[in-house]
């Protein structure tokens, strides 16, 4: 099973990564609207890793199995 410490640890890494990319489209292309899409995207990444980290007990943690409503 992969670890809640790797998926978070990577998505963190991408979206830096998207981050830089999109930097470097805008200052060599100009084409503004991927770069935005490319944000917008490096955002979402960075809200999920946000609310993954929060404190919540198991039921918070990616991969974990749901529990049952009860």
């Amino acid at each position: 099973m992969i670890s809640a410490d790797l998926i978070l640890s990577l998505l963190m890494l991408l979206a830096i990564a998207l981050v830089v990319c999109a930097i470097a489209r805008w200052r060599r292309e100009g084409s503004v609207r991927q770069v935005w899409l490319m944000l917008i995207a490096a955002a979402v990444m960075l809200a999920n890793v946000a609310i993954w980290a929060l404190p919540g007990g198991a039921d918070n943690v990616p991969g974990a199995p749901a529990s049952a409503a009860g």
